[in-house]
């Protein structure tokens, strides 16, 4: 438990210092080596796999929540960064937790078809 709390604080602190995300993983895994996230995923029932550096076929963000964002801000003008922040928090808290359960179950196809291909590209069915 105290390597998750720790962990977090190292999130939090990078944070704070304007450390972007490879940064901060990069000091997670000098400090926990293979273990840096790890037991954050899995405290909250997840489990890390293995998938390729970036592939937009199997990036939740990518084919979920980029475009959902999209969609809900599509069109609109803001007066200011603080409007922009106002609203993308609006737009991340209307998404259901039904609608964040069948983007895992889209995930967990695409993996499933990815590793069926050996890898290769595939269209979208």
């Amino acid at each position: 438990m105290a390597d998750f709390r720790e962990q977090r604080a190292v999130v939090k602190f990078s944070f704070l210092l304007r450390k972007s995300g490879t940064e901060t993983l990069e000091m997670l895994k000098t400090a926990y080596k293979d273990d840096a996230m790890g037991k954050t995923l899995t405290k909250n029932g997840m489990t890390p796999v293995p998938h390729p550096p970036y592939s937009p076929d199997l990036a939740p963000c990518d084919f979920f929540l980029f475009p959902r964002m999209k969609r809900d801000m599509k069109g609109k003008r803001f007066a200011d960064v603080a409007e922009v922040k106002e609203k993308t928090t609006e737009a991340l808290s209307s998404i259901s937790k039904d609608e964040f359960r069948q983007c895992f179950e889209k995930w967990n196809k695409r993996l499933d078809k990815c590793i069926s291909v050996s890898g290769e590209y595939f269209q979208e069915d």
